[in-house]
């Protein structure tokens, strides 16, 4: 998949443009859905098959006090679209002069001028330009009159609940992860950077990976969790402990963190890339009145983590 930050000019790079519109925050089964129409739409016409989505999300530019977490980092997010098969991925920088844009003109002068489109791919709730005043059925219009095809694709519903990166937003943000990856298709991941830490798994006889915390990116609630952890491509089982370390308060200041003891590892881990999946929250995160207690209780956390493996 290639991956470009500008729309202009792929006109002439690239023929029979089938492009999808959309955030895609997280690549949930909507997305895939969605994805793979696109995809075997432009096999069929043999066409590119393009997504175009911004980068950073259009929430952090023009509602940075609110915007919410995202729930893949960018790279993640790049890799599960190249594996639903997309030629080409648009990761277009927002800006809030684009925000002005009426649908009409992002229309005429992005989707037409600039790219020259076959056919447009949305979602049944997508909205675009000023203020989201485009709606699907306005796609559905403006294709009619500036010639491309227009495909809407209908919610996926799992447990009687449309797919949506809302819905999975606020699962993995209490915790519920084994409910969370009903809907993404693929447990909640985590990437990050290995850090120097206080070294206290080390001291108990767990030596724990010390990530580094993005708060753009959610991480699941407070806890305790059983995790798959890919490192330079081999995956490891492993125990991973998310939030403050209330036992040692007034040692360290209260940074939220993320740490992870991988079952069988062997070899130095810092500096690395760890992807970390959370497959199953085991308990939530609590004081301990010792050391000795805390050991005690990590030995439980790994028997468990472990039998659920077999």
């Amino acid at each position: 998949m290639q991956i470009l930050t500008s729309y202009q000019g792929v006109r002439e790079s690239f023929q029979k443009l089938c492009v999808g519109l959309g955030n895609f925050d997280g690549v949930h089964r909507g997305h895939q859905r969605l994805i793979r129409n696109l995809v075997d739409y432009a096999r069929q016409r043999h066409g590119t098959a393009a997504i175009f989505t911004f980068e950073p999300h259009p929430a952090e530019v023009l509602h940075p006090e609110t915007a919410p977490p995202l729930l893949l980092a960018p790279e993640l997010k790049h890799r599960l679209i190249a594996s639903l098969g997309v030629d080409l991925l648009l990761a277009v920088p927002f800006t809030r002069e684009f925000s002005l844009l009426s649908p009409e003109a992002f229309v005429r002068e992005v989707l037409c001028a600039a790219m020259e489109v076959a056919a447009v791919f949305v979602g049944y709730n997508y909205t675009f330009g000023h203020r989201g005043a485009g709606t699907p059925q306005t796609l559905r219009e403006l294709g009619a009159r500036y010639g491309f095809a227009v495909e809407v694709v209908p919610p996926v519903v799992v447990d009687g609940r449309p797919v949506s990166s809302t819905l999975i937003r606020g699962l993995i943000a209490a915790g519920r992860v084994e409910e969370a990856q009903r809907y993404l298709g693929y447990y909640p991941v985590f990437a990050g950077r290995v850090v120097s830490g206080a070294k206290r798994g080390t001291t108990l006889g767990f030596p724990t990976a010390n990530l580094e915390v993005d708060d753009r990116i959610l991480v699941p609630a407070n806890g305790v969790y059983a995790v798959k952890a890919l490192v330079e491509g081999e995956v490891f089982l492993g125990v991973a402990n998310i939030g403050v370390c209330p036992t040692f308060a007034g040692q360290a200041p209260a940074k939220r963190r993320v740490e992870v003891f991988l079952f069988d590892f062997e070899g130095d881990l810092y500096g690395k890339q760890l992807e970390v999946s959370f497959t199953r929250r085991l308990r939530e995160e609590r004081r301990f009145q010792s050391p000795a207690e805390l050991l005690e209780q990590i030995r439980r956390d790994v028997a468990e983590a472990r039998a659920l493996a077999e």
